[in-house]
């Protein structure tokens, strides 16, 4: 069956937009017709090269939709129920699913190599970061869906597969931020969005927001900053300047820059904590002396997927959307039609930021 999909023919090049032949779900595999798709940042670090797939593929990995079809064997879901993707699905078997790191699985990412459509002219296909969302359908394994939680409409749901979940798992899975600590988060995209909200949730006295771009403050404090700094090489200074001179409790760095990672690490107080979440290109190289390490028992910690386990944080999530602490629609700077997608990335590019939501 053809359907519409954004495709990333080759790294560096730009979206095409084409129709592709999508086959029947196979054993264990479902078919999804997406609701809405979030154009992220890590869809643009897949289409320069800085994280690396299989090419010629479809991108988009954060996703909402409803099953069409089900394989073989499926019997969580059946055709008529609304799912949210799940990019990254832990396998249970591996050394990290083990020890209860489901975000750190070693099979994670296995189908992203898969073959899972083809283009009109007979060319395979790969699913990005598994799920494809960047289609009006796609078919993905079972192990790929969650149920979508009740009473969020599928068109926000998109987001809690990615931007939600990482965000507001860097603040309380990661970071694990305490009633009355400060908290800086650098970077207001979707993930920073999240992150600011997270932190009012968690109940953090004072979330100072920075991002280059002054336009962004309103965003910000929309979601819970109590403060905005425009980034400038006196930021450091300026948030010691707000916590009586000793800095933040914790930082979280949605950015992926170098300069931002020892920015936000030279932000936090003696003992204070720094939570890795933006992903950088391996050119970016941050540089500690041993002696600073010691002097102020700081601490430094990547972040993947938000250290989520999405069939445990989705629900929660879900509360904090229907009990009105977590606004979906804050996250969402621009919405977009499917055609829309390349003018997205191109914002990206220009470095507008934000995130953008795919309605089909």
């Amino acid at each position: 069956m053809a359907v519409r999909a954004a495709v990333l023919p080759a790294v560096g090049s730009p979206l095409e937009i084409t129709g592709i032949d999508l086959p029947d779900p196979g054993p264990g595999q479902v078919r999804v017709r997406l609701a809405a798709a979030g154009v992220c940042h890590s869809d643009l670090s897949l289409s320069n090269g800085t994280m690396r797939v299989p090419v010629p593929a479809v991108l988009g990995h954060e996703g909402a939709g409803t099953i069409v079809a089900v394989g073989e064997g499926v019997t969580h879901v059946a055709p008529g129920d609304g799912v949210v993707l799940n990019w990254a699905p832990s396998c249970g078997a591996c050394h990290a699913c083990s020890l209860g790191e489901v975000w750190l699985c070693a099979d994670a990412l296995s189908g992203a190599a898969d073959v899972y459509a083809r283009t009109a002219e007979g060319t395979d296909l790969h699913p990005g970061l598994n799920v494809a969302a960047f289609a009006e359908e796609t078919v993905v394994s079972a192990s790929c869906v969650l149920p979508a939680p009740d009473g969020v409409p599928l068109t926000d749901a998109a987001l809690l597969g990615c931007a939600v979940l990482t965000g507001y798992g860097a603040v309380h899975h990661s970071a694990r931020v305490r009633q009355g600590e400060t908290v800086a988060v650098f970077g207001v995209g979707g993930v920073g969005l999240a992150a600011l909200q997270a932190a009012r949730i968690a109940g953090a006295s004072k979330i100072i927001a920075v991002d280059v771009s002054p336009a962004k403050e309103e965003l910000a404090r929309t979601a819970g900053a109590t403060d905005y700094l425009v980034a400038s090489d006196t930021t450091a200074r300026e948030i010691r300047g707000l916590t009586g001179r000793q800095g933040v409790d914790v930082a979280v760095e949605c950015a992926g820059r170098a300069v931002t990672i020892r920015t936000a690490w030279d932000s936090t107080r003696r003992g204070g904590r720094t939570t890795v979440v933006g992903i950088g290109g391996k050119d970016q190289q941050v540089t500690f002396n041993a002696l600073e390490i010691f002097h102020w028992g700081r601490t430094l910690t990547g972040c993947v997927y938000g250290n989520s386990d999405p069939a445990r944080d989705l629900p929660v999530l879900a509360g904090h959307v229907r009990a009105g602490r977590l606004d979906l629609a804050a996250l969402v700077t621009e919405r977009i039609s499917l055609d829309g997608i390349p003018a997205a990335f191109e914002n990206m590019l220009a470095g507008k930021g934000g995130r953008a939501l795919v309605v089909f």
